[in-house]
């Protein structure tokens, strides 16, 4: 099938943010993020974040993600479209709610396929315990009032932001230049990469396909900000129990 053809099928969202621009965008976003957080955790008396309370966690996270929506912003005006929703795809409908089940579904059926034949030859990296670690280490540090800046972080702010980036700008700028499947999986590898937990790669690179899968079928990121949603919220349900 011609380019340009599969390209309309496919919907494709966004594409108005040339691909250099974008990742220069994700790169400045990316480092503030990292001094913003380095200097909260300072100034809260945490050495890493593996001993910071739940509520410095979500402040720094705030302050890396003011910093992302703030480049995403200034490429969008630098571009000259005049939309910052049409740039990234940030378009929803009702019918994008259907993308919660579909992140459950992934939460509970498809990550645990993704695993099942690498807990059988390398179970000693592989198995439950170290794949629920992080979410259990973050559940485990939320109490009383922690609780819901965690469910904030992680069921709300992360699906928003992380969708608005990884799928309306990366995804979205690839697919306007290349073939729409191969910008796809190359978001999701990336979505992948930048989360630095080699043993939750392949779940993460199976929940990008899917979360990508549901802008390229729809040219939204309704969909897929659902589907997001839908799979933090269960991962953060099954780390509760």
């Amino acid at each position: 099938m011609p380019l340009q053809p599969r390209r309309t099928a496919l919907r494709s969202a966004g594409g108005r943010i040339d691909v250099p621009v974008a990742a220069a965008v994700w790169v400045c976003g990316w480092l503030v993020a990292q001094v913003a957080g380095v200097i909260v955790l300072s100034a809260a008396g945490y050495e890493n974040v593996d001993e910071a309370a739940i509520w410095a966690l979500f402040l720094a996270q705030c302050l890396g993600w003011s910093a992302m929506i703030g480049g995403l912003v200034f490429a969008s005006r630098a571009a000259g479209t005049g939309s910052f929703a049409a740039d990234y795809g940030v378009r929803v409908k009702p019918v994008d709610v259907l993308g919660v089940p579909i992140g459950v579904l992934t939460q509970l059926v498809v990550l645990p396929l993704v695993y099942l034949p690498l807990d059988h030859f390398w179970p000693a990296t592989f198995n439950e315990d170290k794949l629920s670690e992080t979410a259990k280490d973050l559940v485990d540090r939320a109490g009383g009032g922690s609780a819901v800046l965690l469910v904030l972080m992680v069921c709300v702010g992360a699906p928003i932001v992380e969708e608005l980036v990884y799928r309306g700008m990366i995804q979205g700028s690839l697919a306007a230049r290349i073939d729409p499947v191969a910008a796809w999986v190359i978001a999701s590898a990336f979505f992948m990469l930048i989360h630095f937990k080699p043993v939750e790669y392949p779940g993460l690179l199976a929940a990008g396909l899917v979360f990508g899968a549901c802008l390229l079928a729809t040219g939204r990121i309704g969909p897929a900000i659902a589907a997001h949603v839908g799979f933090n919220v269960t991962g953060l349900i099954l780390a509760y129990n």
